[in-house]
């Protein structure tokens, strides 16, 4: 892979672990035009990379990622055409980690929401420092949970939770994501890097051919599910991206006030 093609995600190598980081950070890692496209990019690539093992996920800074941005949602409601493409990238960053045989770590550092906490859920394994958070807040932009919500939370903590949270968007410390079954770890900031670097080590040198083979079969059912799901979701999310709740919602925040919906 060529580590210098890639302008806002920063790569490294320690053995067979590569290292990746959302480096946005005066956007929380939103994804946005240059972000977003690089972690398409990148889990196309990784996959047929042979000298990675094992991938860890971070975001540079104080959080993992804020998924999308406000600018953006602005640019998309002004120019409602390139919603569609932003929203097919969502599904194509999906579907590709979904069919990367290779295990990957998230590092929770800070706050994941949106696609941002998708992408977490999306990993195999997923460590979180205490003070972050984790949520998927679609519906408080007025858009459909359409780009991994849907798909993963009811997968991950049952259809009750997920509709709990999904219906709210609420975002769930740390320590209550691990007990709900939602993250595998929450850790002390101070022991995150730690603890996530023995563990990728412990996997990258283990048996590969058989943690990959686990990892696809297990996988396997969960794209069964996101064939049925996906389409729909996203379809769903693209007529509320045109919705007069998703540009109050956008407006309200840009103005700091409380949105006021109306349902359509």
């Amino acid at each position: 892979m060529d580590f210098s093609s890639y302008e806002k995600l920063l790569l490294r190598r320690d053995g067979g672990v590569l290292y990746a980081t959302f480096n946005r950070p005066e956007a929380l890692n939103a994804f946005g035009d240059i972000l977003g496209p690089e972690v398409e990019r990148f889990f196309q690539e990784v996959v047929r990379d042979e000298t990675t093992s094992v991938i860890v996920l971070s975001g540079a800074g104080k959080a993992f990622s804020a998924g999308g941005d406000i600018d953006g949602m602005q640019r998309m409601i002004d120019a409602p055409h390139t919603f569609q493409a932003v929203s097919q990238r969502s599904r194509r960053i999906v579907f590709s980690m979904l069919d990367c045989d290779k295990p990957v770590i998230a590092k929770i550092n800070g706050a994941a929401t949106g696609l941002g906490a998708s992408i977490a859920l999306l990993c195999d394994l997923t460590y979180a420092a205490a003070h972050a958070k984790i949520g998927d807040p679609h519906v408080k932009v007025g858009l459909v949970a359409a780009d991994g919500g849907t798909l993963l939370w009811p997968q991950l903590v049952g259809f009750a939770k997920a509709r709990e949270y999904l219906l709210t968007g609420d975002l769930l410390p740390a320590q209550e994501a691990e007990r709900i079954g939602l993250i595998n770890h929450c850790l002390p900031a101070e022991e995150l890097d730690a603890a996530v670097d023995a563990m990728a080590q412990r996997l990258a040198s283990g048996a590969g051919m058989a943690i990959r083979g686990t990892k696809a079969s297990i996988n396997i059912a969960l794209k069964q599910i996101a064939q049925a799901v996906m389409p729909a979701a996203i379809a769903m999310e693209d007529v509320t991206a045109m919705s007069a709740d998703h540009a109050e919602a956008v407006a309200a925040f840009r103005e700091k006030r409380t949105p006021v919906f109306t349902g359509r």
